[in-house]
């Protein structure tokens, strides 16, 4: 079976394509598959190297008038001109879309040429690609059920499969998880992250907040900062007496997740999934923009008990420092948080996508 896969160029459309094709190679070693992705994106050398990919010329197109988004429009019909080529010489059975404009020539002219289609959508706001394309698709996979109310009209051909994660996300022996990144055992752990690139305000806040704490001592950070900010807060931190631990990025994810006893973090679909495998307690701070889809996913794990929200309009260090004090000197509720995890989410989701999509009846 030949299947073609295409997604946009952030990490939160990315790996969850990624994760999906090493659960089906998983099962169907032989299959044939092509990785179509926008030139700019931000995969690795080191990730792209298992797979077969292709490039498009397609960038985002913003609705007010300007040269980048003239520009941005010429792309799309560049895309459109490589999507057709694309499709013609691979020849797939069906095209697996991970939303973003980069899917919407693919995808629709995969459904013109009736080729079988299936959607992924990773978040609880469904992307503007995937309504678009929704009329498209032969099956529709939802990460989250709350997802049904924004799609009702589709509702004979959608399934709950849960967003993937990779094989290496696995769950590490605490202890083992703080020696690998130099922690002490008896010190309350926090990991603050802003995203694939980082996020300014969260670090910044963060920093100011950590500084006010009185018995910080106490304390130790993980704190994936990104690379704008990585200068400052390494300086910030190197005059503060409490143990930490700063990276750009950090690849192996899964030491600093079974390490932590917080995380301070944004609400992508992809950190959801993480925190919900996990089931690590976590202050989200959505971002306020991308018409609120972080906010949405946040309050999936806030209506079960896993989280706090903060909204970024209302962030303060004194009201993260609260925050953190309360949980902190709580480990009742911080093992409530982990309970209320339960259930959001299917643990199989790459199975489940994988079945799904090779699933012609």
């Amino acid at each position: 079976m030949k299947i073609l896969v295409v997604t946009g160029r952030s990490g939160g459309h990315i790996y969850p394509a990624l994760s999906f094709l090493e659960a089906l190679y998983d099962k169907h070693i032989d299959a044939q598959t092509l990785l179509v992705l926008p030139r700019k994106n931000v995969l690795s050398d080191k990730e792209s190297f298992a797979f077969n990919i292709a490039y498009l010329s397609i960038t985002p197109i913003g609705l007010r008038p300007s040269k980048k988004n003239l520009r941005g429009l010429l792309n799309f019909c560049k895309g459109t001109l490589e999507s057709a080529c694309i499709l013609s010489s691979f020849k797939p059975d069906v095209v697996v879309g991970f939303g973003s404009i980069a899917s919407l020539p693919m995808v629709f002219l995969a459904w013109l040429w009736r080729i079988r289609v299936v959607l992924h959508e990773q978040n609880v706001i469904p992307g503007m690609a995937n309504r678009i394309l929704a009329f498209c698709a032969d099956r529709i996979a939802l990460s989250f059920r709350e997802t049904l109310r924004y799609l009702k009209h589709y509702h004979d051909k959608i399934f709950v499969t849960g967003n993937p994660l990779r094989k290496k996300l696995c769950v590490i022996p605490r202890q083992e998880a703080l020696g690998y990144l130099g922690l002490q055992e008896n010190k309350f752990t926090i990991l603050v992250m802003g995203g694939s690139q980082g996020s300014q305000r969260i670090n910044m806040e963060f920093m100011r907040c950590i500084s006010l704490l009185e018995n910080r001592s106490s304390f130790q950070v993980i704190h994936l900062a990104g690379g704008r900010d990585y200068d400052v807060l390494e300086k910030a931190y190197s005059v503060l007496k409490i143990n930490f631990r700063l990276f750009c990025f950090l690849e192996a994810m899964q030491y600093a997740y079974s390490a932590a006893d917080l995380v301070i973090s944004r609400s992508g679909a992809t950190t959801i999934t993480e925190l919900n495998f996990f089931k690590v307690p976590a202050i989200l701070i959505p971002y306020p923009f991308a018409h609120k889809h972080q906010l949405e996913n946040a309050r999936i794990l806030s209506e079960r008990g896993g989280a706090v929200i903060l909204e970024e309009d209302s962030l303060s260090a004194l009201k993260l420092k609260a925050e953190i004090g309360l949980l902190a000197a709580d480990p009742v509720r911080l093992e409530d948080m982990r309970r209320g995890y339960e259930g959001i989410m299917p643990a199989n989701a790459g199975q489940l996508l994988t079945d799904l999509v090779l699933d012609n009846n």
